[in-house]
């Protein structure tokens, strides 16, 4: 079998009625609208559309457009470990050191340490969280964490 042997089944495919092309065709004049009326003209009305009623997606009890959002989440400034690369042995990396360094972007937000990279030197960290997985490689490199009070 060749590419060019490939037919749909028999009765699976079928022509686009062609609407408007004169009574003779069975769906001319009107075009299968009926006669005057909102939906006789142009684009009708809306899906969901209840006639004056408050429409069903109005009554949900639920924000529309945001989703869900937890209103005591907590944002955090994320650090990658790959990113502490210019970090010297045994420094101290604290707020006021990353952002000497120029990698936080909102000062307002605690900082919490990822784990993507690794970590060649012991570094003495203090920050307000750190991932499981970059605790285990900064251990492992000799270094120490701890934690700052949100």
């Amino acid at each position: 079998m060749q590419l060019h042997d490939l037919k749909p089944n028999e009765g699976s495919k079928k022509d686009r009625k062609r609407i408007g092309r004169g009574i003779g065709s069975g769906s001319g004049k009107t075009s299968g609208r009926g006669t005057k009326g909102q939906n006789a003209r142009h684009s009708g009305v809306r899906q969901y559309h209840q006639g004056g009623n408050l429409p069903f997606f109005r009554k949900l009890p639920f924000l529309r457009g945001e989703g869900f959002s937890p209103i005591n989440r907590i944002r955090y400034n994320e650090i990658n470990l790959d990113l502490l690369q210019d970090f010297k042995a045994d420094s101290e990396v604290t707020p006021e050191s990353l952002i000497a360094a120029g990698l936080l972007k909102d000062l307002k937000k605690p900082i919490k340490i990822l784990g993507r990279g690794e970590v060649k030197v012991a570094l003495k960290i203090k920050v307000h969280k750190v991932t499981d997985g970059a605790r285990e490689k900064i251990e492992k490199a000799g270094g120490s964490i701890e934690a700052i009070a949100e």
